[in-house]
């Protein structure tokens, strides 16, 4: 009898299902190692996180240029902020060196940056002719009044998922820091958001509905400063407790001192119409105070890296 005889089927499944379990039993360490690291999920957080911002900041720059404000600026402006936007959906998909991002591997996440891909490729466009033609058309404000809250709300959602990855993964340390990075990086948006709001008050543009829209998010950006240094259990915010950290949300607290009886005159209901003058002060001072809460976002962020 011969002692070469070929494997039996069972044999041949045996070997299968033993080589198969040892890869399940060994891929849980190859995927451990991959996972972003606390600085990594610092920067997803902040990078995500400032895409809603973006998202608000390319709508104000829009209604700027519809109001013909500092045209020749904002169309510069809103160059790059679009560009940014690109860049950065694309980075925090497949990875980016340049933006420190790590690739998603999370198919869940991944899912979602994909609704947030069709929202984009219908508003990216519209941007780009505004580019291009050095205006903006009554319609073209109309679709980007529409579609400006779908994008928001896509990358909200996003941000929202890979802040329950951190708190499961790379921010085992404070957790807490993840909601943190979060909120105070969502008062970027706010700070863009309520100017887009008053801008289309302004521009005359579904004035009721944004003139309530701009109250509730005035009032948000108010509760969610003091929350960032007080505490806020609803918000799920602890009190921040560094003092270069409060030091920064004192510069912060000092511009909106100034900047929110301005958004406060445009979400009044006896405000029939808004001066030029009052346009001006909103377009000169929405940025310093998104400069300074971002600084406070970045220094969130570097408490998340320890």
């Amino acid at each position: 009898m011969s002692h070469n005889k070929s494997l039996n089927p069972l044999q041949i499944t045996g070997a299968f299902l033993f080589s198969l379990l040892l890869l399940l039993c060994t891929a849980p360490v190859a995927l451990a190692s991959n996972a972003p690291t606390s600085a990594e999920y610092g920067v997803v957080l902040n990078l995500a996180g400032k895409q809603r911002m973006l998202s608000q900041k390319m709508s104000k720059e829009i209604m700027l240029i519809a109001l013909d404000i500092d045209a020749a600026n904002n169309l510069a402006n809103l160059a790059k902020t679009s560009g940014l936007f690109d860049k950065t959906l694309k980075g925090l998909r497949g990875g980016s060196a340049e933006l420190g991002l790590p690739p998603t591997s999370a198919s869940r996440i991944l899912r979602q940056l994909d609704k947030v891909d069709g929202i984009w490729a219908g508003f990216y466009p519209v941007v780009q002719t505004v580019l291009n033609n050095k205006a903006v058309t009554k319609e073209q404000v109309a679709t980007i009044a529409k579609n400006n809250l779908p994008l928001l709300k896509e990358m909200n959602k996003t941000v929202g998922l890979y802040e329950k990855d951190a708190k499961k993964g790379g921010l085992k340390s404070d957790p807490s820091l993840a909601a943190t990075l979060n909120l105070s990086g969502k008062q970027r948006m706010l700070t863009q958001k309520m100017s887009k709001e008053f801008l289309l008050v302004a521009y005359g543009h579904d004035v009721d509905d944004n003139k309530l829209s701009l109250l509730e998010t005035y009032s948000l950006f108010e509760r969610t400063l003091k929350g960032l240094r007080d505490g806020d259990a609803t918000l799920g915010l602890s009190a921040t407790t560094q003092p270069h950290i409060l030091a920064q949300l004192d510069v912060v607290e000092g511009l909106w001192g100034k900047f929110k009886p301005i958004v406060a005159y445009g979400a009044d209901y006896k405000t029939t119409s808004i001066p030029k003058d009052k346009i001006e002060v909103l377009a000169n001072t929405n940025l310093p105070l998104l400069k300074e809460m971002n600084k406070a976002v970045g220094m969130y962020a570097k408490e998340a890296a320890k």
